[in-house]
């Protein structure tokens, strides 16, 4: 009989509490900033739109949160998901090293976001809120915000940036489906979208300042995030926990953990689980984050307190930032397009226990292409950025004859990115970067807070 390529748990191993990393972090936490003082944020910066139990898991310096029962019973839908081994890719790059992948495309709306999409839309519930306002970069996210609240009773309304919109209509057709009301962004529904009708294209920034606007100014209306803030990079972290009981099973520990970054929620996810043990010194595994050279927060942006939107309406986080007014080119892979990243993550990366890489549109596709011919699966535009970067991995492994055991993050399946492909497949897709006259101006647009070290 063959060696296996898939491991699977039972309903039984879905994790009953989420990891907290906040507490081992390399260094002193750096707080947010209120976008009205300047000082440390309070409660009182949050309130308007997040719920208590929420906010609670913000701030929470507990190693473990428990994971609520109706949020558990959610989770079972489709969770566990399955850790594959990538055989035949392995053998199409000659390597010796093994290739295994998470993959979060058996969920509802295709991707990892349903995640924390469930935790927050039971969250508000519990609160009385009646309907959430969130923005969409390709639409993952705002699918699964959807599909959350439909099944808590709860309204949802979505502003959806604006190239995604256009290239991607059936994750609108998705997010209506499950009751959610959708808009381009930017829209002329709010000062923010008005402000920014200039940028056609949209981006996660403006979309961002939209549902915030919106949230603000509606007492039953609270806002969603799918990545950044670190309660929404603790939900995440059934993925990695899972992975870890699924590399036991195949009798394996992973060298290196890969997984692509555009605000962080993706990489904590299945990443924070195995950083905990490097951090306490009980591995030695190496962690990669993948990133668009379009879009190259991590490995060009400057470490600063930033807003995390357009209009400067939600606190100053520290992070990588290119500029919280950046509007990236509008490549394919929509969810990665973010001008800074989790606090979280770009506090391990300046710590050097995370590195970035970033890799260019046609790159990534060809090695989107390479794992669809041999795995089967087409991946998102997303973690095809991952893909790359698990390749580089191989070949190294190839060169240098060593073993070398690889886990990634496949998010999500591009089952409704296929305009993507056809670009790449008919040589129509462009290589955008991020150039030094744009890392000029975004330093120059950065607004005024303490410097950090």
């Amino acid at each position: 009989m063959s060696e296996p390529t898939k491991f699977l748990l039972g309903e039984g191993d879905v994790p009953t509490h989420w990891v907290n990393l906040m507490a081992e972090l390399p260094g002193e936490p750096l707080p947010p900033l209120s976008p009205r003082t300047g000082e440390p944020a309070g409660p009182e910066d949050l309130t308007p739109i997040f719920p208590l139990g929420l906010i609670q898991q913000e701030v929470s310096a507990e190693s473990e949160i428990e994971i609520p029962e109706a949020v558990r019973d959610a989770y079972g839908l489709w969770r566990p998901t399955p850790l594959y081994r990538a055989r035949r890719l392995e053998r199409a790059l000659d390597t010796p090293a093994h290739i295994f992948y998470k993959y979060e495309g058996t969920s509802p709306a295709g991707s990892h976001k349903p995640n924390t999409a469930i935790p927050q839309a039971y969250e508000n519930a519990q609160a009385g809120i009646a309907r959430l306002a969130t923005e969409t970069g390709a639409g993952q996210w705002g699918s699964a915000l959807a599909f959350a609240c439909s099944q808590f009773g709860l309204g949802c309304e979505v502003f959806m940036v604006g190239s995604s919109y256009d290239q991607k209509p059936y994750r609108r057709s998705m997010m209506e489906t499950w009751g959610a009301t959708v808009h381009r962004s930017p829209s002329d529904r709010t000062e923010s979208g008005r402000a920014q009708a200039e940028h056609t294209t949209g981006s996660l920034g403006i979309a961002i300042s939209e549902a915030v606007e919106v949230a603000a100014g509606d007492e039953s209306c609270n806002y969603a995030l799918g990545s950044v803030l670190n309660h929404v990079l603790l939900h995440q972290t059934v993925i990695g926990q899972e992975a870890m009981l699924q590399m036991e099973l195949a009798g394996e520990e992973p060298d290196v953990v890969v997984a692509c970054v555009g605000g962080g929620s993706n990489f904590g996810g299945i990443a924070f689980p195995f950083l905990r043990r490097v951090l306490a010194g009980d591995s030695q595994t190496r962690f990669v984050a993948a990133e668009p050279a379009a879009c190259p927060t991590l490995t060009r942006g400057v470490y600063r307190y930033d807003y995390g939107d357009t209009a400067g309406l939600t606190p100053l986080m520290p992070m990588y930032t290119l500029g919280h007014d950046f509007v990236p080119p509008p490549v394919h892979a929509g969810g990665l397009r973010y001008h800074g990243d989790a606090p979280l993550l770009c506090g391990l990366v300046k710590a050097g226990a995370v590195e970035a890489r970033a890799y260019r549109q046609n790159e990534t596709f060809a090695s989107a292409v390479q794992f669809a011919r041999t795995e089967g699966i087409i991946p998102a535009p997303e973690p095809a950025h991952a893909i790359r970067a698990v390749v580089e991995e191989a070949e190294a492994a190839r060169e240098a004859g060593e073993a070398r055991t690889i886990l990634f993050g496949l998010c999500g399946h591009g089952n409704f990115d296929m305009a993507a492909y056809d670009a790449y497949l008919a040589g129509r897709l462009e290589d955008p970067e991020f150039s030094e006259a744009d890392m000029e101006a975004a330093l120059a647009r950065l607004p005024e807070a303490p410097a950090i070290a």
